[in-house]
Parts: structure tokens; sequence; C-alpha cells
């Protein structure tokens, strides 16, 4: 789209420069709505990581050598988490990566994408662990017994740690949200696995295990759902929950000097990183740097959207193509 000369575009960023005769600011008062990006956690994926290979292996060991088709097919869903785990950490590492030519925002959207696939990956082992309980309550199986409580107590040892390491930013980053629920869900299948066996051997109800097993898989969709619609929501461009569009469209129509506010999009760059475009008609004139250092201040401050962009129109007979809230 063109513009006339009465249309001026202003990015807000980190620093203040010259650029093609427009200043341009950022405010990076980070406000409680903004979360550090989540390269932070590398060092938790990887010991993760770590640990659940060596908990797979040991895994399959145990079930090669106690001959139990339990443990194996544990082992099998533990690898599955693991490539989870992997997956979650490329995003982080993609994410830090430098804008190019052709992906002028780096790969911040990759760590989207991988909480997405981790809310699939978790729901088709919910649904390969829930078609082979129901199979079970047709065929009862008796179970390795004290060895498999012993192996899934390992496994809540091991998820429970492994969880914790991302505890602490699971409600500010999806894709770390993600790898958290992963390991609370083994813990939990771990735990219902030691509950299941320690009732079996003392009752021979051999209907407990595939019982607790479905119980579990209620459990982790419960979880797993609001996972699975934020991804959703935010690989679609939706404004992210944490942000009040309503909100941030009457601030900056509280603005002085603002006649009209349109073409305001907000949309999450990556799970932790939020962007905003607007165009901001002042017939009064050009407000200054000043006015947009603090706009840009303010939207991170109160919404935290650190990366905005605002143009500013200035000539009180010009009409924006891009006016009308249905255009896009």
């Amino acid at each position: 789209m063109s513009h006339t000369n009465s249309h001026e575009a202003w990015h807000a960023h980190d620093h203040d420069h010259p650029h093609d005769g427009h200043g341009h600011s950022h405010g990076h008062d980070h406000g409680p709505g903004h979360i550090h990006a989540p390269a932070s956690f590398g060092h938790a994926f990887l010991l993760g990581i770590a640990l659940n290979i060596a908990f797979v292996v040991g895994e399959g060991i145990a079930g090669w050598l106690g001959n139990s088709v339990a443990l194996l097919a544990d082992a099998g869903h533990n690898l599955s988490d693991v490539l989870g785990l992997v997956v979650a950490w490329a995003a982080t590492v993609l994410a830090a990566r430098l804008p190019s030519a052709r992906f002028t925002y780096g790969f911040r959207g990759s760590s989207i994408l991988a909480a997405l696939f981790n809310a699939v990956l978790l729901l088709v082992a919910v649904g390969a662990i829930g078609w082979e309980a129901i199979l079970r309550f047709a065929h009862p199986e008796p179970s390795a017994g004290v060895t498999v409580m012993i192996v899934a107590a390992i496994g809540i040892a091991v998820n429970g740690v492994t969880a914790l390491l991302f505890a602490s930013g699971r409600k500010g980053d999806l894709n770390v949200r993600a790898a958290f629920l992963h390991m609370i869900a083994d813990a939990a299948v771990s735990a219902a696995v030691v509950v299941a066996g320690g009732l079996m051997l003392l009752t021979g109800w051999l209907w407990l295990d595939p019982l607790v097993s479905l119980l579990v898989c209620a459990v982790i969709v419960w979880g797993t759902w609001s996972l699975l619609r934020d991804s959703i929501a935010m690989s679609l461009d939706a404004v992210p929950p944490q942000v009040d569009p309503a909100k941030v469209r009457a601030y900056l129509t509280s603005l002085a000097g603002v006649d009209g506010l349109h073409d305001l999009h907000i949309w999450p760059m990556s799970t932790t990183e939020v962007a905003l475009t607007a165009h901001l008609k002042m017939s009064g004139g050009h407000p200054g740097d000043k006015f947009l250092h603090d706009v840009a201040h303010e939207l991170e401050h109160r919404f935290g959207i650190a990366h905005p962009t605002v143009q500013i129109e200035v000539d009180p007979q010009g009409h924006c193509e891009l006016a009308p809230d249905e255009v896009v």
C-alpha cells in the first residue's frame, strides 16, 4: 500500500536512531505482561533431555531383562517425550537467531509451532495409552509386579525433577508450559502405575491397571486442552490472552491529540513476545519523538507489548485505505 506524505510510520525500538528520515524509539521497562525470551531455559531442556534419555535406556533394559511388555511400551512412550523436549529446545535455539532478509522476525515463531507440536504429541500419546487400557479391560494381563513398580517410581523422580526445571516459566511461555505438561503427565502415569501395581499385588484385581490408566488419560487431556487451544490461537495471530485489546484501544484513543484510531493489530511474535501496529489520526500535526517514546514505554509497561509500530496520519482530509475495521 502506498501512503501520501501526510502519513508517517514510526516504529518503537530499544534505541534512538534515524531511519529514512523518521525517528524510532523503544521502551524497555519490562512490564508485568512481559517475559524474557525462553533461551534462559536452554540448560533446563538439555538436562531434562539427558535425564529422560538415561531413564528410557534403563527402562528398556529392565523391560527386556524382565520380559515385561508394559515396561517396553512405557519406554517407547517416554521416548516420544524426549522427542517433545528436543523439539521445544530446538525452538528456543531458533528463536534466538538473528533476523534475515527472508525471515524478518527471525525464527521467534518456532516456539509457537513447538508448543502446537507438543500439544498434538501429548494427545496422540494419550490416545495410545487409552486404547491399550481399553484392550486390557477385555483381556487383562498380569504385570511384572514389583519390578514395574520400582521402575515406575524412578520415573516419578526423573519426570518430577524435569518438570521442576520448567515450573518457573510455565505461565509466561507456552513452549516451556508444553514441556512442563509433558513431564507432569509422565510423572502422573508413573504414579498411577505404582498405585495400581501395589493394589493389584494386594487384591489380584487386574482391571485396576486399565482403569487407572484411563483416569490418568482424562487428567492429561484436561490439562492439554488449554495448551492446544492457546497454541492454535497463537499460530493464527490471535491477541495473546494476557492482553486486553479493548484496554489497549482505550489507552491509544485517550492520548492527547489523537482524533481517531484504526488498523489496530496485536499478535504474538513468539510464545513470549507481543507486537502491535496501529494508525493514529492526529490532525493537529505530528507530535514528535517524545510522544512516540512515551507510547512505546506505556504499551510495554502496561500491556507487555514490546514491539509496537505506530503510524501517524496528520492530514484531516486524508483517507487511509486500512481505516475500515473489516479491512486487513
